[in-house]
């Protein structure tokens, strides 16, 4: 069975360590998920959102790790409307356990924010939540 082409978001000042962590899962033998790519710190050439998209578009879907300053993250919030225009699954996750953490500013008021488990992992990864 093909992984599923996993496209990391999170506030890179804030909660770079836990992008490690998350593409760290992505190893594990029964992770349903590879690491495809995530949120960049240096400015792209030219229009960084259209390099961006092209990443995003060549993932299958967005995971957004939720820190105490993702609301402010103003790259995260491109990213999820990037994921939302080109038809991409996302969710979001807590990423720091016992702290408040924010969505990002363009996430709909809908979206829940995960528990970071391997069990809610493994079912957000492929949309089966």
């Amino acid at each position: 069975m093909a992984k599923t082409r996993l496209f990391i978001s999170f506030d890179y000042d804030n909660d770079s360590d836990l992008r490690i962590l998350l593409a760290g899962q992505a190893l594990h033998p029964d992770s349903p998920f590879e690491f495809a790519d995530a949120s960049v710190k240096e400015p792209l050439a030219g229009n960084w959102k259209d390099k961006v998209r092209g990443r995003i578009r060549r993932s299958d879907q967005l995971a957004v790790i939720c820190g105490q300053f993702t609301h402010r993250a103003a790259g995260v919030a491109a990213e999820v409307e990037i994921a939302r225009d080109e038809s991409k699954p996302y969710f979001l996750l807590w990423g720091r356990n016992g702290k408040q953490v924010y969505k990002p500013a363009t996430a709909l008021p809908t979206d829940i924010i995960y528990g970071w488990t391997w069990p809610n992992l493994k079912a957000l990864v492929g949309g089966s939540r």
